[in-house]
């Protein structure tokens, strides 16, 4: 994790980008800001570079809070969560970890503060570069789509520290690239290059490490340009279909067609495809 990694500095042209961007909110750990021609997507950096973006509570309370703040932001269609060209995030913080004892985070409930991440109702995209570790892979796996530069890596090093993955680690992962490699990964500790990840399915587009925020960003964009209701029904039902049989997704795929039909954003939709026009989405 952290204390492997070789001391990283942002370069020039990413300390310019940052430079140009008016609107970013800095908070302790992250960079906070709107970002797009409409200012529609809400982007969220990670923001530690001295412990290479680890993971420790309080980023992460930042993180969850800034989440839900933009879930219920009507201005916000989907959200992007990155780091910076050099790192995504080296995992969790491990000098955070080393004195806790078991009592305290499995009373505390260690972690389950992540679920806020998956509990978002609106899509988030993460634009990963360079080591994306542990936590790190982790929090990304939370998100609905991974962007990644080509020199992305990903992995699942907790095995090195005498410990296993907490936040889905085995289990997101294992449902993305099947048993084989997640086995490889979670047991010796493995990284997987950003091509590797792309052809086993963990990511789905993998650009140059100066292009991937850009893209991660015009896909958000496009998103938020579609009805805000149909893509929460939409999102719902892509997650609906890793924690149901098929015939039990299949039904409740269904019923959420059905369910468009009592929309005005349904009608509109498909009278502006008639009219040959671009709809004017109503969230209703």
């Amino acid at each position: 994790m952290q204390k492997f990694l070789p001391t990283l500095r942002p370069t020039f042209a990413y300390a310019r980008q940052i430079a140009r961007l008016s609107s970013a909110k800095q908070l302790e750990h992250l960079i906070v800001e709107r970002v797009g021609a409409k200012q529609n997507v809400g982007l969220i950096r990670l923001h530690r570079p001295k412990a290479h973006n680890a993971l420790c509570t309080p980023l992460m309370a930042e993180m969850c809070t800034t989440v839900r703040e933009f879930d219920n932001d009507e201005k916000i269609g989907a959200i992007v969560i990155t780091g910076s060209e050099k790192i995504f995030a080296a995992g969790a913080d491990i000098k955070e970890m080393m004195p806790k004892e078991f009592a305290s985070i499995y009373q505390g409930r260690f972690l389950e503060e992540w679920n806020a991440i998956t509990e978002c109702r609106k899509p988030i995209i993460a634009a990963v570069n360079g080591f994306c570790l542990g936590g790190g892979c982790e929090l990304v796996m939370m998100c609905d789509i991974i962007y990644a530069g080509h020199h992305a890596q990903f992995g699942q090093p907790e095995i090195n520290i005498g410990t296993v993955p907490g936040a889905g680690g085995t289990q997101r992962l294992t449902r993305a690239v099947g048993k084989s490699l997640a086995m490889e990964m979670v047991l010796s500790g493995n990284r997987i290059t950003a091509e590797a990840a792309l052809q086993a399915g963990l990511v789905s587009k993998v650009y140059n490490a100066k292009e991937v925020l850009g893209k991660a960003i015009e896909l958000g964009e496009k998103i938020s340009d579609q009805s805000p209701l149909i893509v929460q029904m939409c999102k719902e039902s892509v997650n609906k279909a890793f924690e149901t049989t098929l015939r039990e997704g299949l039904h409740f795929e269904r019923r959420l067609f059905h369910t468009t039909f009592a929309t005005k954003d349904r009608k509109e939709g498909m009278t502006a495809f008639a009219e040959k026009r671009k709809p004017q989405w109503k969230s209703k």
